[in-house]
């Protein structure tokens, strides 16, 4: 990409200005970088990956874009292709294409509107911090029947439940 972008303004500019002013902006590259790039062609293996990696995409809209590495290499493998597992992973990264995962969801039906009125506090509800000792008073009350049953605990703790049903009937 920055090859064709130095072929295309070479002509007008030269290539060592453009690439100093390219370096400048945060895009190293020595103009020695750039005629070496274009003195070597593409290579036949980098030529394949790309053909493989298009074959890939195919593949995974075939199956309506929703096989991940593991689906995608056994359907490739049944298409004739002779790729590895990995290899499929790592072209599908390349390629920016992902499997669907289940379970994970993250539709959200309801959207809240920002700008209308929140509800009153009916409740009068003070909404600040305690100055005072003793100025907030808070209670948790809890009902564990499972302890005075029985037949839920069951073990050493049993003489335990069956005390604590004679102290209850005693009240």
């Amino acid at each position: 990409m920055i090859v064709a972008y130095i072929d295309r303004y070479r002509g007008r500019y030269g290539v060592e200005p453009i690439c100093a002013v390219l370096s400048a902006h945060g895009v190293p590259i020595a103009p020695s970088t750039y005629y070496a790039r274009r003195a070597c062609p593409v290579s036949p293996a980098a030529l394949e990956e790309a053909y493989l990696v298009n074959t890939l995409v195919t593949l995974h809209q075939g199956n309506w874009g929703v096989y991940g590495a593991r689906k995608l290499w056994h359907a490739a493998r049944r298409a004739g292709l002779d790729v590895g597992r990995d290899q499929t992973a790592r072209l599908m990264r390349i390629a920016g294409i992902r499997g669907v995962v289940r379970g994970r969801h993250t539709t959200r039906t309801t959207w809240r509107d920002q700008r209308a009125p929140r509800h009153p506090d009916l409740v009068q509800r003070a909404w600040h911090a305690p100055t005072r000792p003793d100025e907030l008073w808070l209670a948790d009350f809890e009902r564990h029947e499972a302890l005075l049953n029985r037949a839920v605990v069951k073990g050493h703790r049993l003489r335990l439940v069956a005390a604590g049903r004679e102290k209850l009937r005693a009240a």
